[in-house]
């Protein structure tokens, strides 16, 4: 349970609350089989003050004004980490038939303009491809800087934080990903959180699918291979004999199952599942098969068998061909294997989005570097999101880069980056931090003073304390930190205390600051030495 006071807030008039019960959270919240593999209806009473919204994952509310009481009721069979409140100063406005948007007053036109009349779209598209959304309402709630991942998918009600409104390219993918597990994770659930690839890979699949239908396979393309990229650098980082590359990971007594929740469990979880698709010939064909799998399934918790199982006996021209023991394939080898995915999709629909990136990466690291009037001529402002940030990623892998690239690149995009969304300048700016640019380093000052979320600061304080900057990185914490929640405070405080004498105690009475939803942003970076940025871990649940 995250408690906020008003300054935390966006509009700094009211006290803010939010839970959040993934994975092993809402046993904090209230008395619960806090597993996976246990589902139940519930109802709660809530009493609030006046002025003060409440909402919860419910299908049914009520309010009674008079006396402040709020009245929810789940009709259908959810696990415990579905249960979810939040209150605060929230006002609401519709954009589809069976939507709605809450935010603070001072968000909700900006939300507004962003999701009016898109989110039904999804949600269609979704319904064609894998059967009737039957949660009733999809409502979105817009949370301050606090909440601790990008956004979760608490049935009839998807948590997002407010933050990633600014990156219109990274909100369409969140918010198809909360619709898509709409069916995959809330409908039917991995019974054991080691097994969690059978939520987000498949969730991910059916996000894919959703958004080649609405925005086309190109899109899709640029989406999943900046997405691989990101797997593959975590699994240079940690390792191709890394246990928790595995899609069947052994949960070992007293390891938070947040610990697990990698790029593996989506990207890995995501290409055995496309291969699954590869194998009927036609996705259509696997649309039809996952349509029958959640009539089955619905509302029950399932193991990988239950899936592949179901999938062979959907497929029996495939079990006679005997697909799960293809050799190098095996679908036991996909589950128990260490490191990357066996197969990867064909992304070359992609190659108009993402052939660009490659061409100007090449024109920026091949030496010598006679080619800078080519590069400059490019226009980032043209670009989609996802091509600039796979861009800048690829630029980030390769730094240190040589004084005389750094400085032309600035030259050439620094100004144009600055108009850009967060997505884009946190990577700008970590391309800075990471090769001692002096010219810059205000920006980095600048983007830090403004932004209170983990993921836009968390990476660039890693970065700086990594580096020659941990003192420039001190005095910019100590000018902030009373506007960054205690959690966040004590998690740089430890970023910035390595390596030296310990920090002044920051008083985190208000919050308890031990919480699950912290560590697996603390043990990534700390297995790591902080070489893993949190921008390649702190994904949408």
């Amino acid at each position: 349970i995250w408690w906020l006071d008003p300054e935390l807030t966006y509009g700094n008039a009211k006290p803010f609350v939010f839970t959040q019960g993934h994975s092993v959270c809402n046993r904090s919240f209230f008395p619960c089989f806090d597993t996976p593999a246990v589902k139940c209806t519930y109802s709660a009473t809530v009493k609030a003050p006046a002025g003060i919204q409440v909402l919860m994952s419910a299908t049914q509310s009520t309010y009674l004004g008079e006396e402040g009481i709020y009245q929810f009721y789940m009709e259908y069979p959810v696990p415990a980490y579905l249960v979810a409140l939040v209150a605060g100063d929230l006002i609401h406005a519709d954009i589809g038939p069976r939507s709605r948007v809450w935010a603070e007053p001072c968000l909700l036109p900006t939300a507004i303009s962003k999701l009016s009349g898109i989110v039904e779209r999804w949600l269609t598209a979704a319904e064609s491809l894998y059967g009737p959304y039957i949660w009733g309402r999809y409502d979105i709630v817009f949370l301050p800087p606090s909440f601790p991942i990008v956004a979760m998918e608490n049935p009839c009600l998807t948590f997002i934080i407010s933050s990633i409104l600014e990156s219109d390219e990274f909100l369409i993918i969140d918010v198809i990903h909360e619709v898509a597990h709409s069916w995959f994770g809330n409908a039917v659930t991995n019974a054991t959180w080691e097994e969690m690839w059978l939520s987000e890979g498949l969730a991910t699949y059916a996000q894919r699918r959703i958004t080649t239908e609405t925005y086309g396979a190109a899109f899709t393309c640029l989406e999943t291979a900046f997405r691989l990229d990101a797997l593959h650098r975590q699994m240079k980082l940690l390792g191709e004999d890394n246990p928790v590359s595995k899609l069947q990971v052994k949960l070992e007594p007293g390891v938070n199952p947040s610990n697990l929740m990698n790029l593996f469990t989506y990207e890995k979880g995501y290409c055995f599942v496309y291969y699954l698709s590869q194998l009927c010939g036609d996705p259509r064909h696997f649309d039809s098969f996952l349509r029958a799998y959640i009539e089955k399934y619905k509302f029950t918790s399932v193991v990988a068998q239950d899936l592949l199982d179901s999938f062979l006996s959907y497929f029996p021209e495939l079990k006679e061909q005997c697909v799960e023991s293809k050799a190098g394939l095996e679908f036991e080898r996909w589950l128990n294997a260490t490191g990357p995915p066996l197969a990867e999709p064909d992304l070359s629909q992609g190659s108009s989005l993402t052939r660009p990136v490659e061409m100007l990466f090449k024109l920026w690291t091949t030496e010598p570097l006679d080619s800078v009037a080519a590069a400059s001529s490019v226009d980032l402002t043209k670009w989609r999101t996802f091509q600039t940030v796979l861009f800048l990623d690829r630029l980030l892998d390769g730094s240190p880069l040589p004084h005389e690239v750094i400085k032309k690149l600035s030259e050439c995009y620094s100004a144009q980056l600055d108009s850009m969304n967060a997505e884009i300048r946190i990577r700008w700016l970590q391309i800075v931090v990471r090769n001692d640019y002096y010219p810059d380093l205000y920006k980095v000052r600048r983007f830090l003073e403004n932004q209170m979320s983990r993921m836009y600061t968390i990476p660039l304080y890693e970065d700086l304390c990594t580096g020659t900057l941990k003192s420039f990185a001190l005095e910019i914490f100590y000018q902030t930190q009373n506007q960054l929640h205690p959690n966040l405070r004590k998690t740089i405080q430890q970023i910035l205390s390595q390596g030296l004498n310990p920090l002044p105690a920051i008083d985190t009475t208000a919050v308890a600051t031990d919480t699950p939803a912290m560590v697996l942003e603390d043990k990534v970076s700390e297995a790591t030495n902080g070489a893993i940025s949190l921008r390649d871990v702190n994904v949408s649940a």
